[in-house]
């Protein structure tokens, strides 16, 4: 149910960015039909989608008791083991939790249970001195919050059940084989040399880059054709709805987080 309200959402809101494109006469004919909200619009433009407005100002809930115990414990673990990764101490920080006596567990969930209580009350202080306005602002905000959390969440079911790789352009490709080249020097001044050695290449180098990446666009369509007819026989439709979408919104999906 909250994955298919997201998606409607998401649907509405890409209605809405492609209107606030548009003249005023199309803007207005947008807003009458529910894709745009004018406090929303005028108050924080492009915004209400990409940012928070009202939602900075209120009042945070309290961290999860799990939370409160990855960020104590995180400091000295990394000082004890410099070396690790950020996934393997995630990893570490799991297995200490769940190995922890419901006893100690319990200093923490009532810790976050006396903070809730706080936070609840500050919140019912602080809507009730929100304007009309206001308050259909946060409410816009919650709901952008909870497609933010659905489009993460798909993105990563993407690569869990192993969507394809987009293919590459030729120039990527260029870029990606002569990359390391620039060891010694700064990412940003490696591809600024490669940038230039780019341009300098004849027809017939850059044709050698272009046909590899003629042949990744083939690879794709074989393995998104395969990938795709996966996702349907073990009914995830879902991700192929939500594969289509990301792809119509481009840029705007990327900035919602």
């Amino acid at each position: 149910m909250a994955a298919k309200a997201a998606t409607q959402l998401l649907h509405g809101s890409w209605g809405a960015l492609r209107a606030l494109g548009r003249p005023a006469a199309l803007r207005a004919s947008a807003v009458s039909r529910g894709l745009l909200e004018p406090p929303l619009s005028s108050i924080c433009g492009l915004e209400w989608f990409m940012k928070d407005c009202t939602l900075s100002n209120a009042p945070k809930k309290p961290l999860s008791a799990y939370i409160r115990f990855t960020m104590e414990h995180r400091p000295l673990l990394k000082e004890q083991n410099p070396d690790l990764k950020s996934t393997e101490i995630i990893k570490k920080l799991a297995e200490a939790w769940r190995e922890l006596p419901q006893s100690k567990k319990k200093v923490y969930e009532e810790a976050t249970k006396a903070e809730f209580e706080v936070y609840k009350e500050e919140n019912s202080k602080y809507i009730a001195e929100l304007n009309h306005a206001e308050k259909k602002n946060l409410k816009e905000e919650k709901r952008r919050k909870r497609v933010r959390k659905e489009i993460i969440k798909k993105k990563r079911e993407l690569t869990i059940f192993g969507k394809p790789k987009k293919p590459r352009s030729g120039y990527n490709i260029f870029i990606s084989e002569h990359f390391k080249e620039g060891k010694g020097i700064s990412s940003q001044e490696t591809m600024k040399i490669l940038n230039e050695e780019w341009k300098n290449l004849s027809p017939s180098q850059k044709q050698v880059y272009l046909q590899l990446a003629e042949d990744d666009k083939i690879r794709y369509a074989n393995e998104i054709k395969s990938w795709e007819e996966k996702m349907i026989e073990i009914g995830r439709e879902d991700l192929l709805r939500f594969r289509k979408l990301s792809a119509k919104m481009g840029k705007h999906l990327e900035d919602i987080y």
